[in-house]
């Protein structure tokens, strides 16, 4: 892609990282050898094969379910509070000491560029055992509800797009409260959550209070169905979230769903286009566009239209697409083969239907899953690519006229989980966000993140909230949002 300017390569090195030749499951405390068949995990950067990982069996999933329940009971369940938080703040501490060790193992194993994996990802993992540490011991004082305890053994099932990231977001608040977890990471990126187990046992956490089980989507339904799992966190497709809605219906679980979205980035013509065009490219562009609740829909106020498409595009020029663990990279890989053949499907229809797609003059490697930045402007809401999660660096362009219009464009999709606002009146930002139905609205910014803020969504982007006060709910019996 042409710039502006040329940049030397800067290469993070990988010998930071230790990746063993295969590795087992994390149950009880300890690594054991799974009893189903082993899958390899690659680097979709080189498409290089980066170790072999077991694949939990039913089998398996029944021992780490039976560990959390023993450490629920005889150890986790009735330990202070206090002395819960220490460990959650021990752990928190070991991820700031091994930071540089995630970040470049999650870039090799996601293909998310290091900055990301440095600046964002692994930081945010840090602060949310911090900040659930902070609440291990003020939960009757939290509003919550009279007396809350802790439901028993979670389930956890989280994605690929961000695999330490999600993974604190579930154990957190999960251990906080007083439950033990027996997770499962994604099929394609389970090497973080990996180590992260050998950050549990660098904790001395207690053997079993985490139990991690790897393997594809029948281990992931093994967690969920499992008859003696107390509640279940997914955070995944909408598809997906669907199916353990339907399989947790009727039973005693409590659920949590974080699942897809297809969120409006709305600019007006008083805001700064300048600043509007760099949240508008974090926004779909942040991590591939491998969000949830990325800001794939830009809804463009029709005076400014042509102004902001012109510097959109001058600005995604400069984007940088390649090495994920080069330091000056701006767009790493694709997850996946299978993800990149969704991206590249949806794209041709978008063009068959009608939209224009722009791409950037862009040098792609030979090897591993890459997709350019990539903006369909003449998109109607009828068009696919502005109705369905493409889950990838491509964003679709509609106009408006009026504030009234722009919200019923921002709301008309079965998801809702995020939105962005852009202007300089205050109190048309406050207007406009109370009529959006999106779990959360930015105003002059997009994808800004925080563990005391809570996430979640409305409509088929899923139910229940992960962060903040909020979030501690789904993990507590006898709580009450006040």
């Amino acid at each position: 892609m042409t710039s502006l300017f040329e940049y030397a390569p800067a290469p993070e090195s990988r010998s930071i990282v230790d990746i063993a030749p295969s590795y087992g499951l994390f149950i009880d405390g300890e690594f054991v050898d799974g009893t189903g068949e082993s899958f390899k995990s690659v680097n979709p950067a080189t498409e290089e094969v980066l170790t072999e990982v077991s694949a939990g069996s039913g089998a398996d999933v029944d021992r780490a379910v039976a560990a959390a329940r023993r450490a629920f009971t005889r150890v986790w369940g009735p330990m202070r509070p206090a002395d819960r938080g220490k460990y959650l703040f021990r752990i928190a501490r070991l991820l700031q000491e091994r930071a540089r060790e995630f970040a470049v193992l999650e870039s090799l194993d996601n293909g998310k560029p290091i900055r990301e994996s440095r600046d964002v990802d692994v930081p945010l993992a840090a602060a949310h055992f911090f900040y659930h540490a902070g609440w291990a011991d003020k939960l009757d004082h939290a509003g919550l509800g009279p007396g809350p305890r802790p439901l028993g053994v979670a389930g956890q099932v989280i994605p690929w797009n961000f695999p330490l990231l999600m993974l604190a977001w579930k154990v957190a608040p999960a251990l906080a409260t007083g439950n033990t977890v027996v997770l499962k990471p994604a099929e394609t990126t389970p090497l973080t959550a990996l180590l992260f187990a050998e950050v549990c046992q660098q904790a001395d956490l207690p053997p079993g209070v985490v139990n991690i089980v790897t393997g594809a989507g029948d281990t992931g339904r093994a967690v969920v169905e499992h008859g003696d799992v107390d509640k279940v966190a997914f955070t995944g497709s909408t598809e997906v979230g669907k199916s353990i809605a339907r399989a947790v219906a009727g039973t005693r679980k409590s659920l949590t769903l974080e699942l897809g979205g297809k969120a409006a980035n709305i600019v007006f013509d008083d805001a700064p286009i300048d600043q509007a065009v760099e949240g508008i490219v974090q926004g779909i562009f942040f991590n591939q566009g491998h969000v949830c609740c990325a800001g794939s829909r830009l809804l463009v106020q029709e005076s400014v239209h042509d102004e902001a498409i012109a510097s959109l595009q001058r600005r995604i020029g400069t984007l940088r697409v390649g090495d994920p663990l080069d330091k000056n990279t701006d767009i790493g890989a694709i997850n996946s083969a299978e993800q990149l053949a969704r991206i590249r499907e949806l794209s041709d229809v978008g063009e068959a239907e009608g939209a224009q797609r722009w791409q950037p003059a862009c040098d792609l490697p030979d090897r591993g899953f890459w997709y350019p930045p990539t903006v369909f402007t003449d998109v109607s809401p009828a068009h696919r690519i502005a109705r369905e999660e493409v889950f990838g660096p491509v964003l679709s362009v509609l106009t408006f006229r009026t504030p009234d219009e722009a919200v019923a464009k921002a709301n008309n999709s079965t998801y809702g989980l995020s939105a962005g606002i852009w202007t300089e009146k205050g109190s048309r930002i406050l207007k406009i966000a109370n009529q959006l139905r999106a779990g959360v609205v930015w105003a002059n910014t997009f994808n800004k993140f925080d563990p005391t803020s809570p996430f979640g969504g409305y409509k088929q982007s899923g139910y229940g909230r992960e962060g903040g006060r909020h979030g501690l709910t789904g993990y507590l019996k006898g709580a009450t949002h006040s």
